[in-house]
């Protein structure tokens, strides 16, 4: 656990902006489309930002970029070490070899092979640690101990922060009349730079996150504002925290308007609409903001939301079970 006074600060919408220009020399923006047929589903005018179409299928690689960006040289040789279940991972790999650094990702060994192979391939050492997230995240934590190299955390790091909110500020620079943002939420990075950028554009933006039911970490610790841990049992590994993140959870209380959890069911549902109406390949973390959205299709009907599709990193295992549900 995190202590709150070691902290370190959170980042701004500032650092959001000087980041975007950071990742202008690496990434180009990523689609934001509408679809009538999830209108017509939900109740709402539905704007998808294609996070999946990012080079590693997932929006982490704005903060691995990010981050990397502003590291030193000399440390971006000593090499980096994280923790991942998959996206991450990825991330962080694809940066150090856009960089020409080295990273160590310590990940769970039943981890996504999709992903793991996507981090190989990358460049990065991969090693196997422990049975989930939490006991992956203690061995990479001795790995950059033992080894002289920095442990980057997937959620305590301002600058994957300020990296990934950019997704969210595409978003309003292209659409300026969103009235709601649905972000999915593991580690919370994603979900606490969203609604950094909505609130600080627009503070009348209603933020939601969604997590699983099946790993209510984050949701508790939201809720309770204080830090708590709970059972880590879903598939959906981009969701599969079983303790929170405390910088991301610090944001999260001051700017979130709303958190729900969904059902692996639900998520699978949402997974399986994006196939048929959107034509496009969403794993269950990516599908869980729609699936969000349909819960809360009354709430927010006639309303303009984003959706942060934010991966399509599905093994074919996974999207089987999916399709069979």
């Amino acid at each position: 656990m995190t202590e709150q006074s070691t902290l370190p600060p959170p980042p701004r919408l500032a650092d959001v902006l000087a980041a975007q220009k950071v990742l202008r020399g690496y990434l180009a923006p990523t689609p934001l489309h509408n679809y009538p047929v999830l209108d017509a589903a939900t109740g709402t005018e539905v704007w998808v930002k294609h996070e999946n179409y990012l080079p590693i299928g997932a929006f982490k690689l704005r903060g691995g970029i990010n981050f990397m960006a502003g590291l030193p040289a000399e440390q971006r040789k000593r090499g980096v070490v994280t923790a991942s279940t998959g996206n991450h991972g990825q991330s962080v790999a694809y940066a150090a070899r856009l960089f020409g650094g080295k990273a160590v990702i310590s990940v769970p060994e039943n981890a996504n092979p999709v992903k793991l192979e996507a981090m190989r391939a990358n460049g990065a050492d991969v090693r196997l640690n422990g049975t989930d997230f939490e006991e992956a995240k203690e061995h990479g934590e001795r790995i950059a101990a033992q080894e002289g190299m920095q442990f980057v955390s997937s959620g305590d790091e301002p600058a994957l922060i300020a990296g990934v909110a950019t997704h969210t500020l595409e978003i309003l620079q292209e659409k300026p009349d969103v009235e709601a943002v649905i972000v999915p939420v593991g580690g919370g990075s994603g979900a606490s730079g969203a609604s950094i950028v909505a609130k600080g554009v627009n503070p009348e933006i209603r933020t939601v996150a969604v997590c699983a039911e099946a790993s209510p970490a984050a949701y508790l610790a939201w809720r309770d504002r204080a830090w708590r841990e709970a059972p880590n049992r879903t598939a959906a590994e981009g969701l599969a925290t079983g303790a929170p993140y405390m910088l991301p959870q610090s944001i999260l209380w001051e700017n979130l308007d709303e958190f729900i959890t969904v059902s692996e069911e639900e998520m699978f549902a949402a997974v399986r609409m994006y196939l048929e109406t959107a034509k496009t390949l969403a794993e269950p973390a990516g599908a869980s903001p729609l699936a969000a959205l349909l819960r809360l299709k009354d709430e927010l009907a006639g309303k303009r939301v984003a959706l942060i599709l934010s991966g399509g990193n599905i093994s074919p295992q996974q999207l089987q079970t999916v399709l069979a549900s």
